[in-house]
């Protein structure tokens, strides 16, 4: 027993020293870059005693999708990854790659990343009254669809080395990142699966539930990794989230038996006087269709990205208050990197819990759709 607890002591020590050092990290990254700052060959630094900190640009540019993937800047250099841009506009195909647009300073073909309000970051081109105007359709390929790339391979690495090791070594005791995975593997069957779709249905539905639940848990840890390849708010990403929420909308609408559209149209024990003349009841479910994937959408793409928005905030404050004296910037470092590293801590557990949220409701609405009479 003492020597579990030493265990279990040891790997606290060792997951808050790796906070730490991310949370030391991302106040260095999140420093800003020198090229927002560079005008009329006028140095960064120059140009940034002339500019005030801004923490909404800052934050911004952190949080949303790019065309390039920003690694580090060391001096006047840019580490980048450029990503391919996909354009079609009238009624042509462009191809190119971002490092076209020298990280947003140059213009190709017509076409530039926009700093205005309404399009920033987004690519535009300006018609003949100088309004900008989107291309037709965007098919590029930016940091966040690399990311979710990424991940993609995490997972087929992680399941097919799984699966192998449960082919070889069938009937033996799990062992390495077979005996890691296999208690959460069944904690999403027992406890999620079963417990929300009945015994005799859950099988259908358990790998889309897996799979949910395990895209969403690393995408929301390598979003807390400051550094390359991590820090990209995938799960951040109202699209992605979307996307997700849709698959799971389609999944209950096609398995919805007769039961559940009865319940839908036609609820028993709601008052006849709800129904007729004017169907209030009837509206009101078929509203709540839409509304749970909506819900399911906004929860998971609101906390993930609120909690990137905190830490951000707390690493502005340094500089905020770093620009009425340099007293006063080191004073707040020192809280702002405690509540730092609290938010991280606290964003790890946050993971967990939005992978298992998104996972229970999606498995409660497919129990639903396909629970039967009584």
């Amino acid at each position: 027993m003492s020597s579990i607890l030493h265990k279990i002591v040891a790997l606290v020590r060792i997951a808050f020293i790796v906070v730490i050092v991310l949370s030391c990290t991302s106040f260095i990254l999140a420093q800003p870059d020198e090229h927002e700052f560079k005008k009329d060959g006028e140095s960064w630094q120059e140009e940034i005693q002339q500019e005030e900190f801004n923490a909404g640009d800052m934050i911004i540019e952190h949080i949303t999708d790019a065309y390039e993937w920003h690694i580090i800047t060391i001096g006047h250099t840019h580490v980048t990854v450029p990503l391919p841009v996909m354009l079609y506009d009238d009624g042509k195909f462009h191809f190119f790659m971002s490092s076209v647009f020298n990280h947003g300073h140059d213009d190709y073909k017509g076409y530039s990343i926009s700093h205005h309000e309404m399009n920033a970051g987004k690519i535009v081109r300006k018609d003949n009254d100088g309004n900008e105007l989107r291309p037709d359709l965007d098919f590029s390929f930016t940091k966040t669809v690399l990311a979710i790339f990424f991940s993609m391979f995490i997972l087929i690495f992680i399941f097919i080395s799984v699966a192998k090791a449960y082919k070889k070594r069938e009937g033996k005791a799990p062992k390495g990142l077979q005996s890691f995975l296999e208690p959460i593997i069944i904690f999403v069957r027992d406890d999620i699966a079963k417990a929300s779709i009945g015994e005799k249905r859950y099988e259908k539905y358990l790998p889309f539930l897996l799979t949910v639940f395990f895209f969403i848990l690393i995408n929301n840890l390598l979003g807390i990794v400051p550094f390359f390849p991590g820090g990209v708010n995938v799960t951040g990403n109202i699209g992605v989230t979307g996307v997700l929420a849709a698959f799971t909308f389609i999944i209950t609408t096609f398995s919805g038996n007769k039961n559940y559209w009865k319940h839908i149209v036609n609820a028993p024990g709601v008052p006849w006087w709800l129904k007729i003349p004017v169907p209030l009841m009837p509206v009101v479910e078929l509203m709540g269709v839409f509304t749970k994937p909506f819900v399911l959408m906004v929860r998971l793409f609101a906390n993930i990205s609120a909690g990137h928005i905190i830490i951000l905030g707390f690493i502005s404050l340094i500089f905020i208050f770093g620009e009425i004296s340099t007293g006063a910037g080191y004073g707040v470092a020192v809280i702002s990197v405690a509540f730092t590293i609290f938010m991280d801590v606290l964003e790890i557990l946050v993971a967990f819990i939005q992978a298992y949220v998104f996972t229970l409701l999606s498995a409660l609405y497919f129990g639903m759709a396909t629970e039967e009479a009584h």
